[in-house]
């Protein structure tokens, strides 16, 4: 009976793995080069990001994700380059990404606006672990075993994000490539291909409040479509305060401070609307951003995504 469960267990991992397999982030729009290479050097600064996220607290074995972007324009006209490293764990099954971003955007008129196209290029060091497991029969055949997995995985994506100051849209789609996994129990997996469409304005109310309404739309095979708005406000060029709603499945709320003008602190909570708020508090993110630009490009104030 224990080997059933355990092999429903393995399963359940494989329905994830077919499914949502990219991290979910709430503040994704103070940094899409998360999904989308070609925001890469979009801020004519060198951008550095890490968040964290706790998804659905009190759960044992839920998801906990640690991000560290980096990115920049180079001195070569409309090039833009970044690096991301992304930790991802969900029970037995931990994924570390290394990624490198590449960009390059065309100005399209005397605003600024510009299209750019990004392609990003890395690898996935792939972990499953069973011998960690809470085992109450020693004599399980796969304890004994101690089945472990590892496999390094090559992958590409690509993207485009057309941006000016007060506007962004961008489609994107993080791996290219549908890899396959060797599980326990002879089962079978493959990194699915998620695509990303998403977007915003920023609109003046009056001259201490800016509104931002954002959207992000996500498509993977074998899952709900997944559509999420968010509505933030801009307070004196200091404080975002802002409200999110994922259909069907969380709705939320996230706040950013500038503490200056390169460093900003942001926090974002999200409430389960599925029936999994009967064994969750929630999911927590925070996000440290600081930007480092030079005296000659001075500082765009305030930053807006």
């Amino acid at each position: 009976m224990k080997r059933h469960i355990l092999s429903l267990a393995i399963i359940a991992f494989v329905g994830a793995l077919k499914a949502q397999q990219e991290t979910q982030h709430s503040m994704y729009f103070f940094n899409p080069v998360l999904v989308n290479p070609a925001y890469a050097g979009s801020q004519e600064a060198l951008s550095v990001t890490g968040t964290v996220r706790d998804q659905w607290t009190n759960l044992k074995g839920a998801p906990k994700t640690q991000v560290l972007s980096v990115h920049s324009p180079l001195k070569i006209e409309n090039i833009g380059v970044g690096l991301t490293v992304l930790n991802d764990q969900l029970g037995v099954t931990k994924n570390t990404g290394v990624y490198a971003d590449l960009s390059y955007s065309v100005r399209l008129n005397k605003n600024n606006s510009r299209l750019a196209f990004g392609a990003k290029l890395g690898m996935d060091f792939f972990r499953q672990d069973f011998t960690n497991l809470r085992i109450n029969d020693n004599t399980d055949e796969l304890y004994q075993e101690g089945f472990k997995y590892r496999k390094n995985l090559f992958n590409a994506g690509a993207g485009i994000y057309y941006y000016g100051k007060r506007h962004y849209l961008g489609i994107a789609t993080p791996r290219l490539l549908k890899n396959k996994l060797d599980l326990a129990y002879d089962q079978k997996a493959l990194q699915e291909n998620h695509y990303y469409f998403f977007g915003g304005i920023v609109v003046k109310l009056n001259p201490a409040i800016n509104m931002r309404p954002s959207f992000m739309v996500k498509y993977v095979n074998n899952a709900p479509l997944s559509i999420e708005g968010n509505l933030s406000f801009l307070f004196y060029e200091k404080w975002w305060l802002g409200a999110m709603y994922r259909h069907k499945a969380a709705a939320g709320l996230n706040v950013m401070y500038n503490v200056t003008q390169n460093l900003r602190i942001g926090y974002a909570y999200d409430y389960q609307l599925t029936s999994l708020q009967k064994f969750s508090v929630g999911s927590h993110e925070i996000m440290i951003g600081y930007d480092l630009r030079s005296k000659s490009k001075g500082f765009k104030s305030p930053r807006y995504f």
